[in-house]
């Protein structure tokens, strides 16, 4: 008997690739989202109507919303997560600065700013022609008043004839261009006129002391003139020669100056206030008599005041 071949047959079994975990974070995203979904669906068949539109208007307008009756978009009423007062991100306080403070911040501005006006002033005399011939007769500095401009004589080109009060055609040129600048500040100016020693003997009864106010004035109408407004003045001042540039020689042309200060706040309320009205009674001076009052009367009814009167001699005082 022949013997039988043995035949074993091997089969190869297919095993299935392994899949990883991702199924698992799929599954949890999927129950998170289900969690989510059935507690919205809790919070909005528990909450009231002001609620859901207190809720509604958050998520249309999330950074502006103002509405609604409570700091939270939901209120759990008693809940574990409710907060009862809800604090601002930067608590709100008021800063009490004291007005000693308050004072020297302004003066200290205020200050900046006439060194500011100061710098532009001495850019304007660099580039300005006019300004730049005549700049040996500009002196700038700034004083206690505010920022001051004097404008003096020099030997052989005063700003006035002698004795006049009429500016020179290169003093109105360097008064309007100085206009240009200080009309365009808010402070209010102050204009002084300066004579030297030399006793003024053109005419009986006119002293340096009128001198010295009528070219302050001339100064102002100059000014006006060039674009400074007219509220901007606040004093015109005559001194005469009380205050000297040059004590040790009195009669130095140097002497006859004006002097224009841009004034700071403090010293423009200190003339305001002592020129005001006080609160104590005044007596007035200026209130005529019951007889003169009757005078006049008298003078009006019989038409005297109509009379020309008749015009002093050469010489002669006309207050």
């Amino acid at each position: 008997m022949e013997e039988q071949p043995i035949i074993i047959k091997r089969k190869k079994k297919v095993v299935g690739g392994h899949h990883g975990g991702s199924w698992k974070v799929a599954f949890a995203d999927f129950a998170t989202a289900m969690m989510a979904f059935f507690l919205v669906l809790w919070l909005t068949a528990t909450a009231s109507p002001e609620q859901k539109r207190a809720v509604e208007g958050y998520f249309r307008d999330p950074v502006g919303f103002t509405e609604g009756g409570s700091p939270n978009p939901v209120d759990l009423e008693g809940s574990a997560s409710v907060v009862q007062e809800a604090s601002p991100d930067i608590e709100s306080s008021q800063i009490q600065i004291e007005d000693q403070v308050v004072d020297e911040l302004s003066e200290t501005l205020e200050k900046r700013r006439m060194e500011e006006l100061f710098q532009e002033l001495k850019e304007r005399i660099e580039q300005n022609e006019t300004l730049q011939e005549f700049k040996d007769q500009l002196l700038i500095d700034i004083t206690d008043e505010g920022l001051r401009i004097q404008i003096v004589d020099r030997s052989g080109r005063p700003m006035f004839d002698s004795g006049r009060a009429e500016l020179k055609y290169y003093s109105q040129d360097i008064l309007f261009e100085l206009a240009k600048t200080l009309g365009s500040v808010d402070n209010k100016l102050s204009i002084t006129g300066h004579t030297d020693a030399t006793p003024f003997s053109g005419r009986p009864g006119y002293t340096n002391w009128e001198l010295s106010a009528d070219r302050a004035n001339t100064a102002r109408r100059a000014l006006v003139a060039g674009g400074v407004r007219p509220g901007q003045i606040a004093r015109v001042v005559g001194l005469s020669d009380s205050v000297l540039f040059n004590k040790e020689d009195p009669t130095a042309p140097v002497n006859r100056r004006i002097s224009i200060i841009v004034l700071n706040k403090k010293t423009a309320d200190s003339i305001q206030s002592s020129a005001g009205r006080s609160d104590e009674p005044l007596i007035d001076l200026t209130k005529p008599t019951e007889e003169e009052q009757k005078a006049a009367r008298k003078r009006l009814e019989n038409g005297e005041w109509r009379q020309e009167k008749p015009q002093p001699a050469p010489g002669e005082l006309n207050w």
